[in-house]
């Protein structure tokens, strides 16, 4: 229930900071890293939501379901934080954190299906 609504609550902040970004990047020059950050960070808070939902309602198993949320939710913001920090201080946040965000966010939807052919019954 906890961990439940920390990923409600940081999916809520991953939105915001997604339509930020897509301001950011619609009113500034060269911000295509921005317009990328912002569709990862506002497509998976939509799945964070709805990946809690189908936990709630029994659809997914709880574990491997709770790991694939944190996955798409750890993934979103290594992804989205290295482009932004590019963007603004020119500099990543770690030696391949967008692509090491990247394969995190595959290896969640991944668990995520795993997560619903396992779902207890």
């Amino acid at each position: 229930m906890v961990a439940q609504r920390l990923l409600i609550g940081l999916a809520g902040l991953m939105g915001a900071a997604g339509v930020a970004l897509a301001a950011a990047s619609a009113h500034g020059g060269d911000a295509s890293r921005l317009a990328s950050a912002s569709a990862m960070l506002l497509f998976h808070a939509t799945a964070i939501l709805a990946a809690v939902a189908l936990l709630a309602r029994g659809l997914l198993h709880g574990g491997i379901g709770l790991i694939g949320a944190f996955g798409l939710l750890i993934g979103a913001v290594l992804f989205a934080g290295d482009l932004t920090l590019r963007q603004y201080a020119g500099h990543s946040l770690f030696p391949y954190a967008a692509p090491t965000g990247g394969t995190v966010m595959i290896l969640g939807w991944l668990a995520v299906s795993a997560a619903a052919v396992v779902a207890r019954k």
